[in-house]
């Protein structure tokens, strides 16, 4: 992999090495140096471009005549199609339905010719593999390809000829584990005492399961906010060198993504996507967890494709991801002077949001957020609200609460009977919605609905359904027959206190 790396074509689009750059407000706060390769900085904003063009520029005579065929959701797309464009190659690309408009049209700009299939990845990989057999045409992987990790080791190879000598980890993301296979591969040859850490989703998780398994797993569902890692089974190459040269896995949560991508913001002014913001946040969580030695530590920052409709997301999020905001259900009495005595209790701190409707003629049901500085101080603030006679359930780590409940807090009805609620994602394209309805049928009555569109490829629904338990076996049975992922949420702790 060293030889292909040093020999990979990628300075034939990228002729200067894209920038390495102090983090000030980051490294402030680490008290140690943070420095980010700017992977964001490229013509499609990503690293992906290394990769495809590498790969398609090794390509016979022959090959090049035939074109090129992907299938990808957004950053490999618009990879292949500017490579292919700068070649002078045609180039198909399989998009699923589910695509953020942004990337459609970016693939388009670049002049590829684009096949809409499906409603995810998997789906779209398929059509790509029929298309290819039909036309003739060359695929182009988006991971699993020796050409395409030496085109992202590239990567590796820039870092270690920026950095400074005291360079002491670099930090991957992971998706299907190309950059990381080709960072850590040439990273530990060259230089085997820098430690290279990759970092994943807690909700996309496949490489660090199947280190831990010594075999590739295949994950039934990932999570979709981290759209560009979410992958279901990491590639045979990918696994075999990461295994061997990977010293570690970071796993972070979606909250601490978007604490991230402010962070980056606050620093550099740029807005990364959430994958491209992974390794940031797994350098954050490895610093709080002890695993990352003195000197410099560097984070690839690995793309900046973000749906502008997500960002509203990534603000509410943010807060709770760095600690800075605690959520607490409270139950207060409900009587005349109660609302502002719990209001002294909370006493100077700054209150970042308050929902409160009247849930019954005993006691109030409060779903606020409280300014801290950081965990300690929650605990010692529920502490606090406990002793002075209001009972409280800390909600911070609870994502039905986040996505949900913090939108639709307005009391209890004692008119609903045999309530079951479930949480199901469905694509995000025309008719979805409807498709879910539809095939859910009119047998049960809905009670509860609450949907809201992050700019995301997949739509999030909390559902309430009354449903009399001799009939829910038939329910579970229903949403199977449907194929979309769901959750049953009826037991869980903010949703029975809030709507149960």
């Amino acid at each position: 992999m060293l030889r292909r790396a040093f020999n990979a074509r990628v300075a034939e689009i990228l002729p200067e090495p894209t920038p390495l750059e102090p983090a000030r407000l980051l490294s402030a706060r680490r008290g140690q140096a943070v420095w980010l390769k700017r992977e964001d900085l490229t013509p499609v904003f990503s690293f992906k471009i290394r990769g495809a063009y590498n790969r398609i520029a090794q390509l016979e005579p022959a090959e090049r005549e035939r074109g090129v065929i992907a299938a990808s959701a957004g950053n490999h797309a618009q990879g292949v199609a500017f490579a292919a464009r700068q070649l002078g190659i045609a180039a198909v690309i399989v998009m699923p339905r589910t695509s953020p408009s942004i990337k459609v049209e970016a693939v388009r700009r670049l002049g590829a010719q684009i096949e809409i299939a499906g409603d995810d990845y998997a789906a779209a990989a398929a059509h790509c593999e029929v298309l290819a057999r039909e036309r003739g045409l060359v695929t182009i992987p988006p991971f699993d390809d020796l050409d395409v990790i030496a085109g992202q080791a590239t990567v590796g190879l820039e870092i270690l000829r920026q950095a400074p000598r005291e360079l002491a980890t670099i930090l991957v993301p992971i998706g299907g584990g190309g950059l990381a296979a080709g960072v850590a591969t040439v990273v530990k040859e060259l230089r085997p005492e820098v430690q290279v850490l990759g970092v994943q989703v807690e909700d996309s998780d496949a490489m660090a399961q199947s280190l831990a398994r010594g075999e590739r797993v295949r994950l039934e569902h990932v999570g979709l906010f981290a759209d560009g890692v979410a992958v279901k089974q990491v590639g045979v190459h990918t696994f075999a060198l990461c295994r061997r040269w990977l010293d570690g896995i970071v796993l972070v949560t979606v909250d601490e993504i978007c604490a991230a991508i402010r962070d980056v913001f606050e620093d550099t002014r740029s807005v990364l996507e959430p994958a491209g913001a992974l390794a940031i946040a797994g350098l954050k969580r490895a610093e709080r967890e002890g695993r990352l030695p003195r000197g410099l530590a560097v984070a690839i920052a690995s793309g900046a494709n973000m749906n502008f409709a997500r960002l509203g997301y990534v603000v509410e999020r943010a807060e709770v991801g760095e600690q800075r905001e605690a959520i607490f259900a409270v139950t207060i009495p409900e009587r005349p002077g109660a609302f502002l005595a719990f209001c002294r209790a909370i006493g100077e701190r700054n209150v970042t949001e308050f929902n409160y409707r009247l849930a019954s003629r005993s006691e109030a049901h409060i779903f606020v957020g409280v300014e801290v500085s950081g965990r300690d101080e929650a605990r010692r603030l529920a502490a606090e609200l406990a002793a002075a006679g209001y009972p409280c359930l800390d909600l911070s780590d609870d994502d039905l609460a986040k996505t949900h409940l913090r939108h639709m807090v307005g009391g209890r009805t004692p008119d609903v009977r045999d309530e079951v609620r479930v949480t199901v994602e469905f694509p995000e394209r025309p008719g979805a919605l409807l498709q879910f309805l539809t095939q859910l049928g009119a047998r049960w009555n809905i009670s509860l609905f609450h949907y809201r569109n992050h700019g995301a490829a997949f739509g999030r629904v909390l559902c309430g359904l009354e449903v009399p338990p001799a009939e829910r076996d038939e329910l579970r049975a229903r949403l199977d027959r449907i194929g979309f992922e769901y959750a049953d949420e009826t037991e869980n702790v903010a949703g029975r206190f809030f709507l149960g």
